[in-house]
């Protein structure tokens, strides 16, 4: 095969991502159930190549331009497989530190481009199974599933469609060089690639079939090939009937439940159900050299925002090569955990609030109650505008419960009407709000019967 024997198209590459792609017929059944306003989860992203230092995967193609690390060889790459022993691998705390921030579901890498599972997988041999933790019995994608769903947090798993290490994909070599994003990736023969397809099929049936219920597929790698070649309505098909109820992303191309920007977050509200995947430093996997970790509150801030444009928050971790999370991750998971467990009801099973202009912030709600979050620490007063003031029962701060005075103001000509819309000033000046991201929580239960206003 000649070196990189691909042709460059941008168009092509952009045609297969997954914003491309309209959803599926029917995805508001399967995602209003639970994935609607389930708010924040977790992205464990984790493989062999954590013993190296490495991001998953994309070192043996080069490394890619948006991750940090450095690039190696295949061979160095797969070196580790055999290797692989995660013996501080504690999934059950890890699904502790999960329910603690109050995180609702969890996904899990069990395959990603290298194509190396992380399941002892009867389909082929490159997998856990012939590592020396497979060796004694280890499942890791089992002791995932079962700790999380333990915790009552539903799950998740992450399958790439690519697979850069099997025979009939075809397996990427060094003189392959440099990886392009808009090339078709080498391809073999269709005896090739129908095999490859059934391989994939057959993995897909063994996650859906014998661990269990997989609430999510979180499918990735599709911009190789196109959608006839993977065959998505087959796929979509199979795993329909196997599971009807598992929601899929939409980088299955064509049949998808939900979209998945990647760290970045849409400036509207979307009209869609949507998910904003973003790691918690810049890699993915765990890259010991990037000690660029967002602080707590810059996590909390996307977490917010996602959700007051009616998304969710998939927060990925890249455990080390034994298993154990990074002592910034850890630190993180449990800061989360401290705000969440006090303000969370502002971000689960929330929906987007108020209009920009209503309110200087990002606002959630929950039937009549409405959640102001406080980026920033307010003068005297706080002010909400374009509400049915009359409703207004009372506010409080989320965490603490404490009560906050307020004044309504109407039109002087709206006064006397039943229910009037205008503006709540909410006195702040005693300085009491402190905090990591305080939220107040304006009732909006109350009966526009029972108030007067007055003009003066």
């Amino acid at each position: 095969m000649s070196e990189n024997p691909a042709i460059p198209d941008r168009e092509l590459f952009e045609s297969r991502m997954p914003d491309a792609y309209p959803l599926s017929a029917d995805y508001s059944e399967r995602v209003h159930k639970w994935f609607s306003g389930a708010g924040l989860g977790l992205f464990i992203c984790w493989d062999h190549a954590s013993q190296q230092g490495l991001e998953m995967s994309w070192p043996l193609v080069g490394g890619v331009s948006t991750l940090p690390g450095k690039a190696v060889s295949v061979e160095q790459y797969h070196s580790t497989e055999d290797s692989f022993n995660p013996v501080n691998w504690d999934p059950v705390e890890l699904a502790k530190l999960a329910k603690a921030a109050r995180m609702t579901y969890a996904v899990f890498t069990a395959k990603h481009h290298s194509g190396w599972a992380m399941w002892p997988s009867k389909h082929g041999d490159r997998n856990i199974g012939s590592s020396e933790f497979g060796k004694t019995g280890g499942d890791v994608l089992r002791s995932y599933i079962e700790a999380f769903r333990a915790e009552g947090i539903k799950i998740g798993v992450y399958y790439s469609l690519s697979d850069w290490g099997h025979e009939d994909y075809l397996a990427w070599k060094d003189e392959y060089l440099p990886y392009e994003f808009g090339h078709d990736s080498p391809m073999g023969s269709p005896e090739q690639w129908a095999r490859y397809r059934e391989y994939l099929k057959g993995q897909l049936e063994e996650i859906l079939t014998e661990y269990g219920q997989v609430d999510l597929l979180w499918f990735d790698g599709s911009w190789e090939r196109s959608e006839e070649q993977w065959g998505t309505q087959d796929i979509a098909d199979n795993i329909r009937k196997l599971s009807p109820e598992t929601i899929i992303n939409d980088r299955l191309p064509t049949q998808g439940d939900y979209r998945t920007p990647e760290q970045w977050i849409p400036a509207q509200v979307q009209t869609v159900p949507w998910e904003c995947c973003m790691t918690m430093n810049y890699s993915w996997g765990y890259v010991p050299d990037d000690y660029d970790f967002k602080s707590p509150y810059e996590i909390l801030r996307t977490l917010i925002e996602v959700v007051s444009r009616g998304g969710n928050l998939l927060l990925s971790i890249g455990p080390k090569g034994d298993g154990a999370l990074a002592p910034q991750e850890h630190e993180l998971m449990q800061q989360l955990g401290e705000w969440m467990q006090v303000n969370g009801d502002s971000v689960i099973d929330a929906e987007p609030g108020l209009e920009p202009w209503q309110f200087y912030g990002p606002s959630t709600k929950r039937g009549k109650l409405v959640y102001l979050h406080l980026f920033g620490t307010p003068g005297e007063s706080v002010v909400v505008r374009g509400i049915k003031i009359k409703q207004v029962r009372s506010v409080v701060n989320l965490a603490t419960g404490e009560s906050y005075e307020f004044k309504r103001r109407a039109a002087i000509n709206d006064t006397d009407l039943l229910d009037p819309e205008g503006e709540i000033i909410i006195d702040t000046s005693d300085d009491s709000l402190s905090g990591l991201i305080p939220v107040l929580v304006v009732d909006m239960g109350g009966d526009a019967t029972q108030i007067k206003l007055t003009n003066y």
